[in-house]
This record gives structure tokens, sequence and C-alpha cells, in this order.
């Protein structure tokens, strides 16, 4: 049913207005009471052998909303009626901004791929701060604050900016994510560089530690999959170094890899970053590198290509506590969270491991010892 309604109107819309008029709906549907009980009860099943502890944190399963679908923190509870065990919102920037140009997103239907050049679109860390606070929580979720750096503050000046974000967001976050991996920011992607990440990473510790007193505020870092092997290595080494609660594994590529089915070909030659589908394979590459390196000292987050319960479980095996959607979104429709829920309990219950935990980097351990 929604794959017919998909194609039939949402496939003739621009993207972002199709994301902004389902965005509306979502919002609307979390407003009306009995609405949304009836919602949550279809799409967000509670599975007990799903449930999930990550850096201290509890939540209803492994399966969260990753990054880019709620920059400014309007539709936790929406997302959460959905069946979204963790809600992680932003990219938010110290100072407000536009974004870029439209049009920034394309949609590539036949190899399930998005790329987008959105460049960071919110209201600024101030306004999502206050709207944090003052927010009434419907759904109990977990709520993540990935934060970025300002467009037009130099680079020489991002740690500055990002411990503006740390000190106003901190307090309101149940994780904290530093993104320097976004292709959609000039000069993002060379805070990736440890040189760069050490200063920056240590300075929003202390901003967080500082902010928040009554508690430790785990404080994650998100990576693109461009990173050369060596890099990915060099990242991981320093989170363990200092003492990161964990690393999201990945942001979209810059790379046409993968695109081998029928979009055309001025879709395909857009700037952005592409996620979905095509990012699946290197995604789940670096994820087991990581976790080959960290083992369990760290909670890595796999995100990139999550279409089903299969991809999910796939990450889950090669090191993941947490897995992120978001591309797969827009083509599965409201049932997709529900849809990886029924799955991974499914391949859980057909499986040698008791509890989700145990099945955390099973297939990649395996591999090391063969």
């Amino acid at each position: 049913m929604y794959t017919f309604f998909f194609r039939l109107v949402f496939t003739r819309m621009d993207p972002e207005k199709a994301h902004h008029l389902a965005f509306r709906w979502i919002r609307l549907a979390a407003r009306i009471p009995v609405l949304r009980t009836f919602v949550a009860a279809a799409l967000a099943p509670r599975f007990k052998e799903l449930r999930t502890e990550a850096f201290g944190l509890r939540m209803h399963g492994p399966f969260g909303l990753a990054a880019g679908f709620d920059k400014n923190a309007v539709a936790i509870d929406g997302m959460a009626m959905l069946g979204f065990d963790h809600v992680e919102i932003g990219t938010v920037t110290a100072q407000p901004q536009p974004g870029n140009p439209v049009k920034r997103l394309f949609r590539l239907v036949p190899d399930r791929a998005l790329i987008n050049r959105m460049g960071f679109n919110n209201e600024g860390s101030a306004a999502v701060a206050a709207r944090l606070a003052a927010r009434r929580e419907i759904f109990r979720t977990t709520v993540g604050v990935n934060i970025g750096k300002t467009k037009v503050v130099p680079e020489a000046e991002a740690v500055a900016d990002y411990v503006t974000s740390t000190e106003r967001l901190a307090a309101q976050a149940d994780y904290l994510v530093v993104n320097v991996s976004s292709p959609n920011t000039p000069g993002l992607r060379n805070l990736q560089a440890t040189e760069s990440l050490r200063p920056l990473l240590t300075a929003v510790r202390e901003a967080a530690d500082r902010t928040v007193t009554d508690r430790r505020v785990p404080l994650l870092v998100k990576i693109a999959p461009d990173l050369a092997d060596a890099d990915v290595d060099a990242v991981a080494d320093l989170a363990v170094e200092l003492g990161l609660d964990g690393i999201i594994a990945t942001n979209t590529t810059i790379a046409r890899e993968g695109l081998g089915l029928t979009s055309p070909a001025e879709l395909v030659a857009e700037t952005g970053g592409l996620s979905g589908a095509p990012v699946k394979a290197r995604s789940l590459e670096v994820l087991r590198r990581l976790y080959a390196r960290v083992g369990d000292r760290i909670t890595l987050v796999g995100v990139g290509g999550i279409e089903n319960a299969e991809d999910a479980w796939q990450r889950i095996l090669a090191g993941a506590t947490l897995v992120q959607g978001y591309s797969a979104f827009v083509y599965e429709g409201p049932f997709y969270a529900r849809a990886i829920h029924k799955g991974l309990a499914a391949r859980l219950a057909a499986s040698p491991y008791t509890i989700l935990a145990d099945a955390v980097g099973a297939e990649t351990r395996k591999a090391a010892t063969a």
C-alpha cells in the first residue's frame, strides 16, 4: 500500500517538499491522543528480548532514527510513535543557518538511495535547546543530539563553535554526537584528522562535564565511510584513548560506487552525500574494522544502507550495539521500524544467542579467530 502511494504521489513531488509534508502528518498524529495511541500500538510493538543498554542508557530496542530527519527537535514523539527506539536530532549548529540553496535533495529510486547537500539547515543550538527544555514527553525514548560546525565559522574557530552548542544542548541530551563527517559543510571533514579531532573532542567533553554536573553525558563521534582504513584505525585508537562512549559508522559518502541500476545520470552527477543502499557495503566494512580494533571498550552504532531486519542483524553481528536508519524510511514508509523489530526478534529466536547483547560482534570475533 505504501509503495503504491509512494510511487503515485511522493515520487512526483519535490523530495524536500514531500519530506516536509510527511513530517507534518507525523507531528499532527502525535498531537491527537487517541490516534497516537492507536498508531503506536500498531507500529511500535515492544519485544522484551530486544531491550538494549548502550552507554548506560536503557532502550526498548536497538533501532533508532539517524540524524538529519528531525533537524530541529520538533517531532521526537512522532518518531517514537512510529517505533524508533531512539531519536537522534540535528545536525544542530551554534548559529542558525538556512543551509545550501534548493534544490538540494534528490531521490535515486531505482537504487533506493538519496543524495543530499542540505548543508546543516537548522534553527541554531539556542532555539533547539529551548525547544528540548520545554518538551513534555509523550512517548519515552532516548534523545541524541548531533552537533556540527556553523558554515560561516572558519575551521580555526571550529572548536569554540562546537563548545557553544555543547554548552547549550548537553543538559537536554541523553547522548551527544560530534559530527565531523558531513560532506556538505566546507572543511568539516578535515576535522576527522586526529590532530584536529583530539582537541575538538577534548574541548566538547570538558564543556559537557562543566555544563552538566549531575550526570555524565555520553559523547560519540560520527565518521565518514570515505576514510582510509588507516584513518579509521586512528579514530578508533583516539576514541579509546580519550574515553569516548561511542562511534557512529557511517555518514553519507561522496563516492558514487554501487549505483548499478537505472538512476538517471544527471542525478548521479549531483554533488552531495550519497546515502541508502549503495553505502551499505562500505559502512558494514568500516563497522567490522572498528569492532576488530576496539572490541567492547566503545559502543558502536551502525548506520548506512539499513533497509531491513537482515541488514540490522548483520550490523549487530558485526559489532553494533545500536543501529540507525533514515534513507530507507523514505522508501519503506511508516511500517519500517515495525518490520525491523519483528525481523530482529525472529532472527534472535533462531540464533544461538539468548539476548541481543550476546550477538553483538559475534561474527567479527569469529572471523578474527578463524
